[in-house]
């Protein structure tokens, strides 16, 4: 079978339609534009339903790309698969994380003696909004994370290690076009339906990687709270009607000179889990070394559901000021940031069924 080499690359960002680094990039003849395989970024937008620097930078991406690889912008998304998820509060930094893949020639094999990061990408077909947070998109996301596997040559589900998801969400006009057809979808709340999309597309992924039943279906969605994927982190906008998979693992089909690997944050303050998933990619907290090896970390973040972390209140859910998944990604950032030596770390708010309540997969991404 053949062999793949992958590239990863952080790059800082001033603004959402900035595209400079990448442009710089690709015109130094560091980034070949035809290897970019997916882009994941965060935005200093608010992460909610009226976010639109998401889709300002997938724009500004694709009519810079656009030119480099010959086809019209409005292709460019069907060729690679962008992922931009709002809200930078706190210490974190606005960046985007370039994925690049180069194919080897036939014949050619370059594979070291260990699994070595691999990544692959897939969509799903565009949903009606009545099947936004229902068994269609459970069902769609599930055989999208598979393709995604195979597109990776990830043969084993333990070598999958984060799995991005940009999903849709649903609008007033959206709940009223299919309520003119009769249809009624499973919230008419736009910011609420973020929520069922996000924990929707995560008991796909959960369901594809064998985390639980594949009975699983919508009736226990945002009810039962033991159904989680531990690698599954999912980004709801409005800029999309699809799902947009981004799977990252390690295959033995690879030559790249990075590895990936994960824990699970019980909370926003589980620290330890974060000192693990960097131990288990062979990077130490706050070392110069390690730090120069580190590519990026990829994180979710929750606001505890029950009100408490760990017997003690918070307010994170009582404030009318500031959203909770607001206040969620500013202390995980501020957490991650702390022992990463940077604030351009992917943290992504609202984790429903991404890690256990109040929790979320923490990933990291090093050079070997």
């Amino acid at each position: 079978m053949q062999s793949n080499s992958f590239d990863v690359i952080r790059v800082p960002t001033h603004g959402p339609g900035d595209v400079s680094g990448l442009m710089a990039l690709v015109g130094g003849g560091a980034l070949e534009p035809s290897s970019i395989l997916a882009v994941l970024g965060k935005t200093e937008g608010n992460g909610g339903v009226n976010d639109f620097t998401r889709e300002y930078a997938v724009a500004a991406l694709c009519n810079a790309l656009s030119s480099h690889l010959k086809i019209a912008p409005r292709e460019v998304e069907a060729r690679i698969a962008f992922v931009m998820s709002g809200g930078t509060e706190g210490v974190l930094s606005p960046h985007m994380t370039v994925f690049a893949r180069s194919r080897l020639p036939e014949g050619a094999d370059e594979r070291v003696s260990e699994k070595r990061l691999s990544v692959g990408i897939a969509h799903t077909r565009d949903f009606l909004p009545e099947e936004i947070g229902r068994d269609a998109q459970i069902g769609e996301t599930a055989k999208a994370v598979e393709a995604a596997m195979r597109d990776a040559l990830i043969d084993a589900v333990c070598d999958v290690h984060f799995v991005q998801i940009k999903c849709p969400l649903l609008t007033a006009e959206r709940v009223k076009e299919a309520a003119a057809r009769g249809k009624t979808v499973v919230t008419a709340s736009s910011y609420a339906s973020m929520g069922y999309s996000r924990g929707a597309s995560a008991i796909g992924v959960a369901k594809a990687l064998g985390e639980i039943g594949a009975d699983v279906g919508e009736g226990r969605l945002l009810k039962d709270w033991s159904l989680y994927s531990s690698v599954a982190s999912c980004s709801a906008g409005i800029e999309l009607m699809h799902n947009v998979v981004i799977l990252v693992g390690n295959s033995r089909f690879s030559s790249s000179p990075f590895k990936i690997s994960h824990a699970v944050m019980r909370d926003a303050i589980d620290l330890p889990a974060v000192m693990r998933a960097l131990e288990s990619v062979g990077l130490s907290a706050l070392d110069a070394p390690s730090q120069s090896r580190l590519v990026n970390i990829f994180a979710k973040a929750e606001a505890s559901p029950d009100g408490a972390i760990r017997g003690l209140r918070h307010t994170m859910l009582d404030d009318s000021d500031i959203n909770a998944t607001r206040h969620a990604r500013a202390a995980v950032g501020g957490l991650i940031g702390g022992v990463a030596g940077t604030g351009a770390v992917y943290v992504s708010g609202g984790a429903e069924h991404q890690g256990p309540a109040g929790g979320g997969p923490v990933a990291v991404i090093a050079r070997v």
